[in-house]
């Protein structure tokens, strides 16, 4: 009886912590749904042609500037890809990212920022499939026009393989987080998902489903944009 009351007071413990954390993850997920949905529904928006014709999308909600100066900056966030072979089928559940360090302490300005970052081509998609990227060296990024009639054939946009938005203190705009780097939270995906799974298998191999927590998040780019419009050659 003894014993049993033991494991009944220990479970008490462990049991709040542990759906505490899965809480906390799912939180980052519906959260990033809302912040890209409070980012589309702007006047001076994403251009909705490329939006069309992005792979993936990383939403990070409130990155932050660490007080130790500098370079000490994070940021906790989702990706979401088109599905399929060649990224033409609904958008998938989403992988749990990290952003850190680089030149985010020099945008932030100590104001909690919100990024939303274009994935524009399947290699960019790929590298961010793997470790860490660093964002200039390993993979092209830029500063993302904005606006209705903004272009999206533009030098910048043909080059860069990654584009990224940012908003702070209610200022939209294109941002560049070069010397950024971009990496998967393996530990938040386990979390999330209940297993180790990674990045690689929830974005191109569909190996869980998205949790109730994505909703807002997919629905909305299901809706927004379901088809990929990027040149078709650029996907064989």
């Amino acid at each position: 009886m003894r014993k049993f009351l033991a494991l009944l007071f220990l479970l008490s413990f462990c049991l709040p912590a542990a759906f505490a954390n899965d809480s906390k993850e799912a939180d980052r997920v519906q959260d990033a749904g809302t912040v890209l949905k409070e980012i589309l529904n702007i006047p001076d928006d994403i251009p909705a042609d490329l939006l069309n014709r992005a792979e993936c999308v990383i939403v990070l909600p409130s990155v932050k500037k660490l007080a130790i100066g500098i370079g000490g900056s994070y940021g906790r966030g989702v990706m979401t890809c088109r599905s399929g072979e060649h990224f033409k089928g609904p958008w998938t559940a989403p992988a749990l990212y990290a952003l850190e360090g680089g030149n985010i302490g020099f945008q932030l300005g100590g104001q909690a920022t919100d990024f939303v970052l274009l994935i524009m081509n399947p290699r960019g998609a790929e590298s961010l499939m793997g470790s860490k990227v660093k964002l200039g060296a390993d993979a092209a990024a830029a500063a993302g026009p904005k606006g209705r009639d903004a272009t999206g054939a533009t030098d910048v946009v043909m080059r860069a393989e990654i584009l990224s938005y940012s908003r702070s203190r209610g200022l939209f705009a294109g941002v560049s987080l070069e010397g950024s780097t971009l990496r998967p939270d393996n530990r938040a995906n386990r979390k999330l998902y209940g297993r180790d799974v990674s990045a690689k298998e929830i974005l191109r191999q569909g190996k869980v489903k998205a949790p109730p927590a994505a909703a807002t998040l997919i629905h909305l780019l299901d809706k927004k944009s379901p088809k990929n419009l990027s040149d078709p050659k650029s996907l064989e």
